[in-house]
């Protein structure tokens, strides 16, 4: 195999945004304020698709936004997800919502499931339980993969639940506080493979207590410019990402 090498430039770059939040904090909305501004500056006058898990619950926002509608029913297994986006980006929508990708990990026919299903497959011994994660995990893998050949921008929104963890104290006895993992946010943990908000462009936690403003689980200093940290996120956002995506100079949010 023979690789050409050029110089290296920003244009027609894809982006992979992820948003998480429990009921109200405001994700859905935010998903559509960015789509929407994504969309007017790639393609003006078109639509951009959402694909919804939730019983068309994204119907609701159809008087304040232009999109098309899908509905991705169960098994929500990985595959499902690949192909569902495919068909989208297939289609040429120049931005693709998806709402909620939680059920990937935690819905009817998701990776839980698939691990549940292996586990009894495998003889439901705790001697098997690392096995059975072999083949969810290796599917999961396999989505991401495809999305990350999408040319379509992807918007991601993920529940979040507030998590607990007992520990020990500086005196021995065990305390309740808030649970600390890599992707949380004081003590908000996204519903997904543990690794999934690392494999996105950014990655932004949204809390009922603040609709819209993030918080940056994964931001890199390349992006911070075009988020606001301290407002909730506008379709402006949107227009800047997608300005920045196809190769102009960043504008600070």
């Amino acid at each position: 195999m023979t690789i050409t090498f050029r110089p290296a430039v920003r244009e027609n770059v894809g982006l992979i945004i992820g948003l998480m939040g429990a009921s109200g904090s405001g994700k859905t909305w935010t998903g559509m304020e960015l789509a929407t501004g994504i969309t007017s500056v790639l393609a003006p006058g078109k639509r951009f698709a959402v694909l919804d898990t939730e019983a068309g619950r994204s119907k609701h926002y159809a008087d304040q936004f232009t999109f098309d509608h899908g509905d991705l029913r169960p098994p929500f297994a990985p595959a499902a997800y690949a192909d569902a986006i495919g068909a989208a980006d297939a289609a040429g929508y120049p931005v693709i919502l998806v709402d909620s990708c939680s059920h990937e990990h935690a819905g009817q026919g998701g990776i839980l499931d698939m691990q549940e299903t292996e586990f009894t497959r495998l003889g439901a011994r705790e001697a098997v339980k690392m096995a059975s994660w072999i083949k969810p995990k290796g599917e999961h893998r396999k989505m991401v993969a495809r999305l990350l050949q999408v040319r379509a921008h992807l918007i991601l929104c993920f529940r979040a639940e507030e998590k607990i963890e007992m520990v020990k104290g500086a005196d021995g006895k065990l305390e309740v506080r808030k649970k600390v993992t890599a992707t949380g946010i004081d003590g908000w943990v996204p519903i997904c493979e543990k690794t999934l908000p690392y494999e996105l462009t950014a990655s932004l936690l949204l809390l009922p207590s603040r609709p819209g403003v993030p918080l940056p689980i994964k931001l890199q200093e390349q992006h911070r410019a075009l988020f606001p940290l301290d407002r909730p996120i506008t379709r402006e956002s949107g227009r800047r990402l997608a300005e920045w995506a196809r190769g102009g100079a960043i504008t600070r949010a």
